[in-house]
């Protein structure tokens, strides 16, 4: 043995010594400039990306990624020895704009949404149009076309190369030799790349459904690869998976009771009255009992938050179907989908939704929203859900003067949309409507329709010689922040006023309002920064060694995320904050008891009963409890109540979360509420639908 290893020893000293005479690694530079120079970009790219996308200590330090994206690019570009002359080129730079393509667009992708493109998303290319104020304003930054500086020299050293006639022109012989040699290269890295992946590694690179962890160790081109292969799947899986899918399913839901078996103080509290939802467009909790220079940001917000029943601790659960998402996850109680959207890939299945079941219980059922009927193909999943008529933009009058941002703004929408109330009460005993509203979205520019409101600072200041001076600092004016905030403004103004309205056509005696954001603002850190740590006297941020600076890092910028939900009754039969930690995904079963009716399927608990013991899981892993937000891509926590944690709570809710999100998406996918799912399933998959 000892011979054996001195052997080995000595093979590789000589090989070392071999390369070093034979100058191998320094007449390969030489020999294959382009090609090397191609591999560089674009490793440098993948590399700004994962930089500007994550910024973190672990992120600058991993080194998986980097040789991961070595071995692809390696192993890609090895086919252009297969070309000649000119040819070679060619390939090696359409293979540079696509990855150039790809991190430009994930860098600009993860802005606005803290995620990384999906080709199951190309289908919803269709709704860019309307949202191109938002794309432009909120989306597209300078750092976004950094990527093409290295695609630009490449194509300069092409040239530059060609002028000193140093491109080479291979032989067929030498051209397969290094075609061969290159793609093995390539292999022997992918190789080590895989050996050195934990078990739990692959598994996440293959569910695909925390795709920052993904890029974060697998590097962004062999994300987006895999990436691929999990979009065709559902596909193919649908024809394939069903049975694995529906095993899972019922083991999942074995224990679950066909009928309610629990009452609390809120069982059938509201149950018979009429129910209006208002989805309110990116309506954050910062905002809330806000105030600027006295002036509250939400008054008619606040007022209703003080008679009715106050969820503080809410959050939403969306993916990259936003406002989508959130209509999914309230009406059905399910999590957004792994790829695609439901509402555009998986708008014909069978869904167990809060208007179907009032429906049951013989409500009328609608929805509202003054936008095109067919963004976010709403027309078709409001059916899907169970509302009988969904009122469009078609059925509302809009005109240049009563536009704000996207369409019809909210207090002209408000305002028609209680005619049609007035008539709907006339025709029907009981009612159920879900209105969603649209001028409190981003991109928030139209400040100058949002009426006179001020996010500056009065302050007194003590100037250097002792005085004190009183000022107006401008504070988040000119900021998208305080521009968001003028914009909640307004939509508060107009909320207010369909109160007034509704109260004054007496619709609402006997009903039961539900208020609740569907997503937060989509606002950058930095200004939520600003919020915090605003020196009026300075015009800027304060220093770190301020005693007042708050340190403010992603996890505070996490919690912010939170949205309100507020249920109100003129009698005030519901009254009171809840601070528990709840999703959108508890509203259904929450409300579900106080209205009478229940979904075995929820994914969410009636707050009621879970209380504190509650788990709110975020589409890509993350979860929170009221002991901690937990970050499944960093594996980092924060703790939000000083007790001491066991062991194994982390291990647990991470499995509790994969699996509650792998059954909800299997059960969307394969269309497991419909009793003859499997025979549909597949007749649609064959017919390519």
């Amino acid at each position: 043995m000892k011979k054996k290893l001195s052997n080995f020893k000595d093979k590789i000293i000589n090989n070392i010594k071999r390369i070093k005479k034979e100058k191998i690694i320094s007449s390969y530079v030489k020999d294959n400039k382009l090609f090397l120079v191609y591999v560089l970009i674009c490793v440098i790219n993948s590399t700004l990306l994962r930089i500007f996308t994550m910024p973190t200590m672990e992120n600058y330090l991993s080194f998986k990624p980097i040789v991961a994206d070595i071995a692809v690019v390696t192993i890609i570009g090895s086919f252009s020895y297969l070309f000649k002359g000119k040819k070679r080129y060619v390939y090696l730079l359409v293979w540079a704009i696509i990855f150039t393509a790809i991190c430009t667009i994930n860098s600009a992708y993860y802005t606005f949404y803290t995620s990384f493109a999906s080709v199951s998303m190309l289908s919803l290319t269709q709704y860019i149009g309307e949202v191109g104020d938002a794309v432009v304003e909120n989306v597209l930054q300078i750092k976004d076309l950094v990527y093409i500086f290295p695609l630009i020299f490449f194509i300069y050293y092409y040239h530059r190369l060609s002028k000193k006639d140093q491109y080479k022109i291979y032989t067929k012989e030498k051209r397969f030799k290094k075609f061969k040699n290159t793609i093995i290269a390539g292999g022997i890295i992918l190789l080590l790349f895989v050996l050195s992946l934990s078990s739990l590694e692959i598994s996440r690179f293959v569910k695909q459904w925390n795709r920052e962890y993904i890029v974060m160790r697998f590097g962004i081109y062999m994300y987006q690869g895999n990436d691929i292969v999990a979009s065709i799947g559902p596909q193919i899986s649908a024809m394939f998976g069903y049975d694995d899918a529906k095993k899972e399913f019922n083991e999942y839901y074995g224990d679950r009771t066909d009928e309610q078996n629990y009452t609390n103080e809120y069982t059938n509290v509201l149950e018979g009255r009429n129910v209006i939802v208002i989805h309110a467009e990116s309506l954050q909790g910062i905002a809330i009992n806000r105030t600027f220079n006295g002036v509250e940001v939400t008054p008619n917000l606040n007022k209703l938050i003080n008679e009715g029943l106050y969820f503080s601790n809410f959050y939403s659960q969306v993916s990259v179907g936003t406002s989508s998402d959130t209509e999914l996850t309230y009406n059905t109680s399910l999590m957004p989908t792994q790829n695609g959207t439901a509402f555009v890939s998986y708008f014909d299945r069978t869904y167990i939704s809060t208007p179907s079941l009032l429906k049951d219980k013989g409500y009328y059922t609608f929805s509202m929203h003054a936008n095109n009927g067919d963004f976010w193909n709403r027309r078709a999943m409001h059916e899907s859900l169970g509302y009988d008529k969904f009122y469009s933009k078609e059925t509302y009058e809009v005109d240049n003067e009563n536009i704000i941002g996207l369409g019809l703004s909210d207090k002209s929408f408000f305002a028609q949309s209680v005619e049609k109330l007035k008539k709907i009460s006339e025709e029907h005993d009981k009612y159920y409507g879900y209105i969603i509203t649209l001028t409190n979205h981003t991109p928030f520019s139209d400040t100058d329709k949002y009426g006179e409101f001020a996010v500056t600072m009065k302050t007194t200041i003590t100037n250097e010689d002792g005085t004190t001076e009183e000022i107006e600092a401008p504070y988040l004016e000119g900021t998208k922040l305080g521009n968001y905030f003028k914009s909640v403004h307004y939509a508060d103004e107009a909320l207010g006023e369909f109160f007034n309205e509704m109260e004054e056509a007496g619709l609402l005696d006997n009903t039961a309002v539900i208020i609740f954001g569907d997503h937060d603002a989509r606002l950058p850190r930095s200004e939520f920064n600003l919020m915090y740590n605003y020196d009026p006297a300075t015009d800027d941020l304060k220093t770190e060694d301020d005693p007042t600076y708050v340190d403010y890092d992603s996890f505070d910028y996490e919690l912010d995320r939170k949205v309100p939900l507020i249920i109100w009754t003129k009698d005030g039969v519901v009254s009171g904050q809840v601070d528990y930690t709840m999703g959108m995904y508890d509203v259904m079963p929450t409300i579900g008891n106080m209205l009478g009716f229940y979904n075995k399927y929820a994914l969410g608990h009636d707050i009621f009963e879970t209380k504190d013991d509650n788990i709110v899981v975020f589409p890509n892993g993350n979860w929170v409890t009221n002991l901690m937000y937990y970050n499944s891509q960093k594996g980092e926590y924060k703790l939000l109540k000083d007790e001491i944690i066991d062991e194994n709570y982390i291990t647990e809710n991470n499995e509790y979360a994969e699996k509650l999100l792998d059954v909800s998406n299997k059960a969307i996918v394969f269309d497991l509420f419909n009793p003859n799912s499997e025979e549909e399933t597949v007749s649609k998959e064959s017919r390519g639908e």
